[in-house]
């Protein structure tokens, strides 16, 4: 494994390929998991075809006073304070010596693991735990220590923020870590992951340290049910790679509301990550209720569960149809000429609002179109400049499988059925130059 950089609006391997970022935010995997349990994690999710993990180095739930399950904490204190200029890594196996096993488990597995150095209550508290105890000076010493720790792992992506909006001193606090990583570690990419239906761009646009933005479309209704439309806003506002760093998570009680009487599922998680790629994402990030958390079941707290909804563990919830899924698109994306993809929405001649919204993406004589509950759709291939006509394929969502079913004209409006239709009855129409490979 190689440092990634980018190229246009995609990250890139070394050699110039297409990396497609397949992350799952384990937020609380530094924190609450040993070491066996964090090779299992890591083991499962290459198997399910992942390719990148989100985490906290000082994590959300209590990080600074909870210990890890080493019973070693991260930070000495000062005057009876964390001190984030004073990382604990003194005695047998300290907290940071885990991380680093974490950091290698994940490299070991083909992983890359795009580290917080912080939850954002450890700068701008409002809900949790915290407390706060960044200021400027001792983030940016706090940066540069972290980033001289890590510089040499081949698997780091640098996220900064951490689900809190920036306000007063925040910015300050955020571009001296920025500043204090970039000092010591000038290789890996840095991004920020924001607060909850947001985006990257609101808040550090203007940063030189961003190599690509993010969104938090999140799990409210204002941006969840459109994260397509916020792929195309922040396409807008820079030229830089852009992606959801955290969608609509499987088995979390839909908008946080109870009274909905529905728990989000596997249809919505492929809704969020078609919808996304095919509107100018360069990656997607799944998560689940169980799993971000860590959570051991009845003796542990679910957040976001209250009082009904799944009591999984996480080691139950790791293998969620959801996350058995996702690698179908991250396949598909990588199946033809991924650097030459960009959202075409005029291939749908009538789109449809909310649920039923087409996104589409066209490439190098090929292109893509997503139809989220299968509804009858009229397409214009013309985009495409086949000569001589278009191979159409059913792409399957839930399983991968492609079944090519007519070629079409180019010189006509043609109306499609997908293979069923409702809830669930999610379909990728491709189109192909019959030009090319069969």
């Amino acid at each position: 494994m190689q440092p990634l950089h980018t190229e246009g609006r995609f990250l890139v391997n070394r050699d110039g390929s297409c990396f497609f970022y397949l992350a799952d935010t384990a937020w609380e995997l530094l924190h609450k998991l040993n070491r066996e349990e964090t090779d299992w994690y890591c083991r499962e999710r290459a198997r399910q075809g992942f390719t990148v993990f989100q985490t906290v180095a000082l994590a959300e739930l209590d990080g600074l006073r909870t210990p890890n399950a080493y019973g070693r904490l991260p930070l000495q204190t000062s005057d009876g304070m964390p001190d984030p200029a004073r990382p604990d890594t003194e005695g047998p196996y300290s907290y940071w010596d885990h991380v680093d096993f974490a950091v290698h488990t994940a490299e070991q597995y083909g992983l890359y693991v795009a580290l917080l150095p912080t939850w954002g209550d450890k700068f701008n508290l409002k809900w949790g735990k915290g407390p706060e105890i960044f200021t400027p000076e001792n983030a940016r010493i706090y940066g540069r220590w972290i980033g001289a720790r890590y510089r040499d792992a081949s698997n780091i992506i640098w996220m900064l923020g951490g689900d809190r909006i920036l306000e007063g001193d925040d910015r300050a606090i955020i571009d001296a870590m920025a500043g204090g990583i970039r000092e010591s570690d000038p290789h890996h990419l840095m991004t920020f992951h924001p607060p909850g239906s947001s985006d990257s761009t609101k808040w550090v646009a203007d940063a030189d340290y961003i190599d690509f933005h993010t969104s938090q479309t999140g799990h409210a209704t204002d941006k969840s049910y459109i994260s397509y439309r916020v792929m195309e806003q922040m396409r807008a506002a820079t030229d830089k790679p852009v992606l959801d760093s955290e969608s609509r998570y499987e088995d979390i009680p839909a908008c946080f509301d109870l009274s909905v009487g529905y728990t989000w599922n596997a249809d919505d998680v492929r809704q969020n990550i078609y919808w996304n790629l095919f509107s100018g994402a360069c990656g997607f990030t799944y998560g689940n209720n169980a799993v971000w958390s860590m959570t051991r079941g009845d003796a542990d707290v679910l957040l976001f569960n209250w009082q009904n909804g799944p009591r999984r563990t996480w080691q139950e919830s790791l293998r969620r149809p959801g996350a058995e899924q996702v690698h179908y698109a991250k396949e598909l994306f990588l199946s033809r000429s991924p650097l030459s993809l960009c959202p075409c929405p005029d291939l749908v001649c009538e789109n449809l609002p909310g649920m039923g919204y087409m996104s589409a993406a066209a490439g190098d004589r090929f292109a893509y179109i997503y139809s989220p509950l299968g509804i009858p759709f009229r397409i214009n291939a013309a985009p495409l400049r086949a000569a001589q006509g278009v191979r159409a394929t059913w792409f399957d969502p839930r399983t991968g499988e492609q079944t090519v079913f007519a070629v079409l004209p180019t010189n006509q409006e043609t109306i499609l059925a997908p293979p069923t239709q409702g809830k669930g009855c999610d379909w990728v129409l491709i189109l192909e130059d019959i030009g090319q490979r069969p």
